[in-house]
């Protein structure tokens, strides 16, 4: 029952709104403006249909009566509810007949409201409130809420524009709802409460009010508990209560399955029996709603469905084995896995392991149910396939426990020798793309190189996806060594080949190396853009990639961070760490240096070394090795560091850390972290000028600056300019400083490297503020108009010829075709009466065509 309270403008009582209630405009304005007589809000429990009916009553225009009418969802007899109205309307009436001859008869505007209609199916009940609200008069409106919908003719009002409806999903609190129910708490909450309450609540009403419960003094499992007590309780009393043995106990399984349909229900429930309870729970509200937009597939409602699976069930073993058997049937390996492990049928789950690819790992949770039965199982019972070896071999890669890939991969052994030469080298071929890729993820480029370029070999076209994997590899190899035609011609073919087999998934990671390309090139709206259409397409065609899905928001959120769209970059940051976490991704660590790098640009050290410290923590908790964050953590610490004005901290760090990558033993950088050692090496410059312990470094930048531009890294080149220009300001060289400040800003105007820019402006201010005006001295002006005949296109092109750029690296960076490059240098050559590019370059340097 909903609380009231006496209204104090108007007659009668309405419900009492929380101490913590928000107004919902984008609810009520379309529900007040309708000029449709009914009103309609159907949902569950707890969906906050009181609150936004009392919320629209306040609202009500002065020359509307209103009467508010609580039927707390009993049965009642057509003669009772007649009369009910009849009252609520302070009308005499003695029959059901007089009552609609007054409500046709209606003229006063006023509106009805019905709170809590009659929860459970009761035919003469709703043929009653049909006639009602088919007969009464346009001045009367009704505003009908309830659990269930009437049986009543909906079709005639809706086609007379007399019905406005909301829906459950429609009344759910939004993100920014639940920030302003959080500001109004009398006490504060973590950074990212709203986004994890929005998680585990849905935006449930009444979820959302318990979990903004005031939790001072309790442990977070402590106050976990509580709100999981409470909201059991909520449901005891708000739906079981309600509910008949047979309909509960069924409700109950169905809440323990990902999704359910008529089939299942009838398999599980019996003939006829399955599909009635099924329809009956749908028409009782009992947060049963679609599975993924399908038009045959439900699901109860995510957070309630997981407050049930989080308690005990002794019988549900029986009901997973019996779901399990159904999806085999149907050949739904996914769903039938993962029954088969809530069963605890291990040998069944393991047996069904056989119809999995590389691509099921960046399906839903898959990575951490196959590490869970590798864990329980052992290798013995696990590891009886050379496919099965593969596929927990990519999940351990996947996790980062690279020690327990290696022992994986020795186990490939088992199966030699094999039946024919053909057989035995693929599968030494497959041994070599898997220990490829252990070397390099641990860092060892060349034996990773060598082991990729020969399984290439063996490998055959059925083996495409070892091919793809081992392609990828090696793109990611020469984006690291700086060699981006390499990497753009590998890419290419990965992507050609996954294409042709049609395998999205393969293509969204693909383009995942694609976008780092582009972000080396200097082109991360570019990047954006792609990683933006390929996450559209798995949303559509891949359903619960979730772990692929996961690791294009960080992307996007780095890219985002770049172009300095920090509220942009932090949503997708906050998205990508939750589903890391969720499948123990390695890659969890970029959402919380991202987080970090966030909180930095706010000003929030504070914050920003706290998310640093839970990546350490949770690379720590997953045993995964310090190679994969060490130095990237230390790298994102000696920045901040650097920003407070901490070069000493700094500098031991970088010093540190700078002797894993150099020297014989010398390891690659993560594959997620490209420029890792550059970057870390031109910080290290800079803090040692900090210290007055360089020697000479803007030569050391410029050699730096030189290969970057080389090997037409224009993102590199932009952060190493602005670097020049800080170096250059700090050694007393205010002239050189801000010639390659303005040579940076140039650059960073045309990447949109908004945030390298942004920081060095909160770390120099003074750089950026304007030189004194001098007496205008005499310049050189460069020959221009008349006196030059190229373009200012063929001008751009040629000066990155002379550059030492190609044609293919111009084009990316000017955003051309090939072709049109070639037009231009020909044009230029013409112009100039040369016939090399080196003659063209030379004789536009003597011409003073180059500014």
């Amino acid at each position: 029952m909903t609380a009231m309270t006496h209204c104090l403008d108007r007659p009668g009582v309405v419900p009492r709104l929380s101490s913590l209630h928000v107004r919902r405009e984008r609810l009520t304005q379309p529900l007040l403006a309708s000029p449709a007589r009914v009103r309609l809000l159907c949902a569950p429990a707890g969906s906050g249909k009181s609150a936004l009916f009392a919320e629209c009553l306040l609202q009500a225009p002065p020359t509307c009566t209103v009467h508010w009418l609580a039927l707390n969802g009993l049965v009642s007899s057509p003669e009772e509810f007649s009369r009910a109205v009849a009252q609520a309307l302070g009308l005499v009436v003695d029959s059901e007949a007089q009552l609609l001859a007054c409500l046709a008869r209606w003229q006063t505007p006023t509106w009805l409201f019905l709170d809590d209609y009659c929860r459970v199916p009761a035919p003469q009940l709703d043929a009653l409130l049909d006639r009602l609200l088919t007969l009464s008069s346009p001045a009367l409106t009704w505003w009908l809420g309830g659990r269930r919908r009437p049986h009543c003719n909906w079709p005639r009002l809706l086609l007379n524009d007399d019905l406005y409806e909301s829906a459950g999903p429609e009344l759910a609190f939004s993100r920014g709802e639940i920030q302003q129910l959080i500001a109004q708490l009398p006490h504060s909450l973590c950074a990212n409460a709203c986004e994890r309450i929005f998680q585990r609540s849905g935006g449930w009403c009444a979820s959302v009010r318990v979990a903004l419960q005031d939790g001072n003094g309790r442990s977070a499992s402590e106050l976990k508990e509580g709100r999981s007590a409470i909201m059991l309780d909520y449901l005891q009393h708000e739906l079981f209560n309600g509910l008949a043995p047979e309909l509960a106990e069924a409700w109950r399984v169905l809440a323990h399955l990902p999704r359910f349909n008529l089939g299942l229900c009838e398999h599980l429930f019996g003939a006829g029996e399955g599909g009635h309870w099924m329809r009956t729970l749908q028409e009782l509200g009992c947060f049963i709603e679609p599975w993924e937009d399908s038009p045959d597939w439900l699901q109860v409602f995510a957070p309630v469905a997981q407050l049930v699976r989080d308690e005990a069930w002794e019988a549900g073993r029986s009901w997973h084995r019996r779901a399990c058997q159904w999806f085999v049937a149907e050949q739904d390996w996914q769903a039938a896995f993962e029954q088969a492990l809530l069963a605890d049928e291990n040998e069944m789950a393991i047996s069904l392991l056989q119809h999995f690819g590389f691509e099921h790992l960046f399906q839903q949770h898959n990575v951490v149910l196959l590490l869970r039965l590798y864990e329980q199982q052992g290798a013995d019972l696990l590891l009886c396939s050379a496919q099965l070896v593969g596929l927990i071999t990519a999940a351990l890669l996947f996790a980062g426990r690279f020690e327990e890939a290696g022992l994986c991969i020795e186990h490939m052994a088992r199966f030699a020798p094999q039946p024919c030469a053909a057989q035995q080298r693929e599968l030494v071929a497959r041994w070599q793309a898997q220990q490829g890729w252990l070397l390099h993820l641990q860092g060892w480029m060349a034996p990773a190189r060598g082991h990729f370029l020969e399984a290439l070999v063996d490998l055959p076209a059925s083996a495409w996806p070892a091919r793809l994997l081992c392609l990828s590899g090696l793109t990611q190899q020469a984006l690291l060594r700086g060699e981006l035609d390499v990497a753009q011609a590998l890419n290419r073919e990965a992507l050609c080949l996954a294409r042709a087999q049609g395998a999205l998934l393969f293509e969204g990671l693909l383009e995942l190396d694609h976008a780092q390309l582009l972000e080396q090139r200097g082109a991360p709206h570019r990047a954006e853009s792609l990683l933006s259409g390929i996450h559209q397409l798995l949303c559509q065609h891949a359903r619960f990639a979730t772990p692929l899905l996961g690791r294009i928001a960080l992307r996007r959120g780095r890219l985002a961070l770049c172009q300095g769209q920090e509220a942009r970059a932090s949503e997708f940051f906050e998205s990508g760490l939750e589903a890391c976490l969720r499948s123990h991704d390695k890659r969890v660590l970029y959402g919380y240096l991202g987080l970090a790098h966030v909180a930095a640009n706010q000003g929030d050290f504070a914050q920003a070394f706290l998310h640093l410290r839970d990546a350490e923590r949770m690379m720590q908790r997953r045993q995964i090795p310090d190679t994969v964050y060490r130095g990237v953590l230390l790298h994102v610490s000696s920045h901040f560091w650097l920003q407070q004005g901490r070069p000493q901290l700094a500098h031991e760090a970088l010093t540190r850390v700078l002797r894993h990558y150099h020297g014989p033993q010398a390891r690659q950088a993560p594959p997620a972290t490209l420029e890792l050692i550059p970057r870390l090496e031109y910080l290290l410059v800079v803090t040692q000028v900090y210290l007055h312990q360089a020697s000479r470094p803007l030569e050391q930048l410029n050699a730096q600056l030189l290969r970057a531009r080389q090997c037409g890294m224009l993102g590199l080149e932009t952060v190493l300019q602005l670097s020049v220009a800080q170096v250059a300001w700090l050694l007393g060289q205010p002239v050189e400083a801000r010639a390659a400040l303005q040579t940076a800003q140039a650059l960073v105007e045309r990447c949109n490297l908004r945030q390298a820019l942004a920081e060095l402006q909160r770390s120099l201010p003074s750089l950026f503020v304007a030189p004194p005006p001098q007496a205008a001295t005499p310049q050189p002006t460069p020959a221009c108009g008349r006196d030059n005949p190229l373009s200012q296109r063929e001008i751009e092109v040629l000066s990155l010829i002379a550059q030492g750029n190609s044609n293919l690296q111009i084009a990316e960076q000017l955003f051309i075709s090939l072709h049109t490059v070639k037009t231009h240098a020909r044009r230029i050559n013409g112009k100039l009466a040369v016939e090399r590019r080196t003659q063209a370059v030379a004789k536009a340097k003597a011409l003073g065509f180059f500014a």
